[in-house]
């Protein structure tokens, strides 16, 4: 992708839907779900319940997903943030920084398998992310060991030819778009390394408004998860029940050139899954529709105390 898009032209949006927000579905009722609502694609986390990648003929069962998602027309991006994939006592453990070398190399397992899913359903992007700091490790030794620890996998990501998408996660050693830059040029830039862009968490804890945080990060876009948030809490709410003025924010997206999916994010409300992804889509394509037809408006470029017209950003 350009690092220099033409902010004069909108790409469509591609809406999908991250089966993590769908846990109490089987995977080809969530798919047929979304291909029914109307979405374009699905943000498919890798999990038990979801193509287990621990579980046998990991080869075979990708294979029959990927039938499944060219005959419902549904693009795919692959997640890796199940919560207990790896280990059944610690929330989305062992995570790239922990202590131990065999701990931290049954996580790089974890994404080398994705990315070999995601080159085999033709996915868009392979999206991770950092971890907590663990206790008694400092932050320098945590960068560290986070840059050895993802060197395999962008290996494997540019022999596939499937970007890795780096989350900043709130929490994490990298929170921050800031934080991704560091790490970008900790490895040197490399080109499979590209960012996930979850646009609650730019409400969440960002210090330019939302909007803002697309048109700086669209050089490195290959992943965008959606919903909404209020200012300094991590809860990932349903749209409507938080503060992001969404017109605005589709637009600047719609600019950016980007044309991966834009994946709502609604893993707490699984329970009612349906009704949330009936929901979301017919949301997210009007405000589409008003980001459209309303007259092309930006703050100046990197200036903080600027917010797009009609924005509910504190």
């Amino acid at each position: 992708m350009s690092r220099n898009p033409d902010q004069g032209t909108r790409t469509p949006l591609r809406f999908g839907y991250g089966t993590n927000g769908l846990a109490d579905l089987r995977l080809d009722d969530a798919l047929a779900l979304l291909a029914d609502l109307g979405y374009d694609g699905v943000g498919l986390t890798l999990d038990h319940m979801h193509l287990d990648p621990l579980a046998p003929d990991l080869v075979a069962r990708t294979r029959r997903v990927a039938h499944r998602l060219e005959r419902l027309g549904l693009g795919v991006t692959v997640e890796t943030g199940a919560r207990y994939v790896l280990d059944p006592r610690r929330k989305h453990g062992p995570s790239l920084l922990d202590p131990d070398p065999d701990d931290r190399a049954r996580r790089v397992d974890l994404l080398l398998r994705a990315v070999r899913v995601a080159a085999d359903l033709g996915a868009h992007a392979v999206h991770c992310f950092s971890g907590t700091v663990p206790d008694g490790t400092d932050e320098d030794t945590a960068w560290k060991r986070l840059a050895e620890t993802l060197t395999p996998v962008l290996d494997a990501a540019t022999a596939a030819g499937v970007p890795l998408a780096v989350e900043p996660e709130p929490g994490h050693l990298l929170a921050t778009l800031a934080d991704f830059h560091h790490l970008r040029r900790t490895l040197g830039d490399p080109e499979p390394l590209g960012l996930t862009l979850d646009l609650g968490h730019c409400q969440c804890l960002e210090p330019l408004p939302p909007a803002d945080c697309v048109r700086d990060a669209a050089p490195w876009l290959r992943h965008v998860q959606i919903e909404d948030m209020r200012r300094g809490v991590h809860e990932h709410l349903p749209f409507g029940d938080g503060e992001i003025d969404f017109p605005p924010l589709l637009a600047a997206l719609a600019t950016t050139g980007y044309q991966g999916l834009t994946v709502v994010e609604l893993p707490r409300h699984s329970h009612a899954g349906p009704h949330f992804a009936a929901h979301s889509l017919p949301f997210l394509r009007r405000a589409a529709g008003r980001a459209a037809t309303a007259a092309p408006s930006a703050p100046p470029h990197g200036d903080p105390s600027a917010t797009p017209e009609g924005s509910r950003t504190p």
